[in-house]
């Protein structure tokens, strides 16, 4: 291995964190979860493995999550999440140290920052730089950024959402959300309990939403069976859900994402907004994922909208393509070096 491949970036991400290595691409995908052991506090396993054990651990073992709405909510965790899955990916090595570089939401406090940071430097590396995520998925999305021509980009992720006009390679206006993937979860969490009775787990809640999930409804309905417990009689049972279900538990949530998108446009000088109705919006993200959200969102704002290549992968992609120039790295981050 040549020393150019000590270039690491990861995309932190609330829900999944995915990690790229120049000269390989992306090398990890794993989901935001450690399993740690209460009494000795060491880490049981992370990603895929701790995932499966989230709401299932006996009492000595917690599986959590350890970042929140995009930022770390368990510092010390998210430092042990960070190394296991760097030395999953990277050999250690006493000489080389990598360079990591992060994406951070838009608009998170300088503590917030700090805390990433701090996390980057104990798990290894010898310099950090942070990358805006919408930054990031515009690399990834191939906007010609560099243009002096507007566009908007909008990344929907688990914990945040966030909106950008971008021109000229840089930020024009943007808006952040701490409301995404993880929160149209818990918005079927609540409407099951609400409407049947019951407690589901977030997880089956989310494969409901991959399933049959839609930001309207549509003209075939389609049914999806989740088990959970009864309120009344605290016995398991089954119920089966519908498209217009999932699509009445996430309005509230998605009506509030269009309601930033609306500002942001507001926001944005006059010049940039004649460019982007002729080029309408980019959507990245994995919620991206969820039908027809592409349609619902067009159709409240008359713009069109188009839903990036690989939405789940951009900001990664993007995130590699700065490890490749140094140039480009250096206009898109807020660098900081120990």
């Amino acid at each position: 291995m040549g020393i150019m491949s000590r270039d690491i970036g990861v995309d932190l991400g609330t829900s999944n964190v995915r990690i790229f290595v120049k000269g390989r691409g992306i090398v990890l995908n794993e989901p935001s979860v450690v399993a740690i052991n209460k009494i000795t506090g060491e880490v049981l396993a992370v990603g895929h493995s701790a995932k499966e054990m989230l709401g299932r651990t006996p009492d000595n073992i917690s599986a959590i999550k350890p970042l929140k709405d995009g930022v770390i909510a368990d510092f010390d965790s998210t430092r042990m999440m960070l190394e296991t899955f760097i030395s999953k990916v990277m050999p250690k090595s006493l000489f080389l140290k990598p360079r990591l570089v992060i994406s951070i939401p838009y608009g998170i406090t300088d503590v917030e920052e700090r805390a990433v940071e701090g996390v980057a430097y104990k798990a290894g590396a010898k310099e950090v730089y942070l990358i805006e995520e919408v930054m990031a998925a515009s690399f990834g999305s191939r906007i010609k950024v560099e243009q002096a021509e507007g566009s908007m980009i909008v990344d929907i992720g688990g914990g945040t959402s966030e909106m950008a006009v971008l021109s000229l390679g840089g930020i024009v206006v943007s808006n952040s959300l701490r409301l995404a993937g993880e929160k149209f979860d818990k918005d079927i969490v609540e409407y099951v309990k609400n409407n049947f009775n019951c407690i589901i787990a977030e997880t089956d809640a989310e494969e409901v939403k991959k399933q049959i999930g839609s930001a309207y409804a549509t003209m075939t309905e389609e049914k999806c069976t989740v088990r959970g417990r009864n309120l009344n009689t605290g016995l398991p049972e089954s119920i089966t859900l519908t498209t217009k279900d999932v699509q009445m538990a996430i309005m509230e949530s998605i009506e509030k994402i269009v309601k930033t998108i609306k500002i942001t446009l507001e926001q944005t000088p006059p010049e940039l907004s004649a460019d982007i109705m002729d080029h309408g919006i980019i959507i990245t993200g994995g919620s991206a994922a969820l039908k027809n959200l592409d349609r619902y969102i067009s159709g409240e704002l008359g713009l069109p909208v188009h839903i990036a290549e690989n939405p789940l992968d951009c900001v990664i992609k993007g995130i590699g393509a700065t490890l490749d120039s140094i140039e480009v790295l250096k206009k898109a981050v807020k660098t900081k070096k120990r």
